[in-house]
């Protein structure tokens, strides 16, 4: 190119960058990028290096999640069904794949009465043990006995003894599974007894915004506690909602306390 081309080039393109063209161009150019950047990094469950399910959630509202691991008995599932229609409440219960084959028809009437079916695993093993295929396995066996049984897609998943590593949270996500731990123990698989139950949550020192609540379905002082625990709880200005209604599924982090946060 001799200097009159060169001369002739740098005037075109100062022609060109003064044109709405140009600008169109460029902001066309940053939207796709952001488009690209909100679709493929929304989402992340990593901290520094770990792969962490939710314990909790950050959020403004007083709002907590109650949370039932099902895996032994359905003596007490009724009453705790009466309970929490008493007080307009809806809850997520984890539910083990013999639970689920043992009792079908308390299965469907969770689901009618307005709660979350939650999976908790086909045979309530430490799943950090298993390997990539069997992970994926006590998660879908599960699934496909619930969506046959009640046509619901189940997508939050509790791992057993709340025993996890990164590749059951890795392997729960390639089964569109969201891993959900507890922040608040109620400690009642413990059988201390019915006050033990409602202390131990509504006076728990973690207990706040976001929190998520574990009981257990087949524990023996629960059903006896719920009541009283409930009405402690809507006191101290509490809404209680299922686990589905609390976690953010997109556009969000966690921190090391494994607090999901809203970007």
């Amino acid at each position: 190119m001799n200097f009159m081309g060169k001369e002739n080039f740098f005037q075109t393109l100062k022609k060109f960058v003064k044109s709405g063209f140009f600008w169109f161009g460029m902001l066309f150019l940053a939207l796709a990028i952001g488009k690209y950047a909100s679709e493929n990094v929304t989402v992340s469950n990593s901290v520094d290096g770990r792969e962490l399910p939710v314990y909790c959630v950050e959020t403004d509202e007083k709002k907590i999640a109650l949370s039932f691991d099902a895996a032994w008995g359905n003596e007490d599932t009724a009453t705790i069904l009466e309970i929490l229609k008493k007080h307009n409440v809806h809850v997520t219960f984890f539910m083990t794949g013999g639970w689920v084959e043992s009792y079908p028809e308390d299965v469907k009437a969770i689901l009618a009465a307005g709660h979350d079916l939650g999976n908790h695993s086909e045979n309530h093993k430490n799943m950090s043990q298993l390997s990539d295929e069997q992970c994926q396995d006590e998660l879908m066996q599960v699934h496909n006995k619930v969506k046959e049984l009640t046509g619901y897609d189940m997508f939050l998943f509790r791992p057993p003894y709340g025993d996890y590593d990164n590749h059951v949270i890795t392997n729960a996500k390639a089964c569109n599974y969201y891993t959900i731990q507890w922040d608040v123990d109620s400690l009642d698989w413990k059988d201390y007894g019915v006050d033990s139950i409602i202390k131990t949550v509504t006076q728990h020192k973690h207990l706040g915004n976001g929190s998520i609540i574990l009981c257990h379905n087949g524990a023996k002082y629960t059903a006896q506690a719920l009541d009283a625990m409930i009405t402690n709880l809507k006191e101290q200005g509490y809404e209680i909602v299922p686990v589905s209604q609390l976690i953010y599924r997109e556009d969000y982090h966690m921190n090391h306390e494994g607090r999901q946060i809203k970007n």
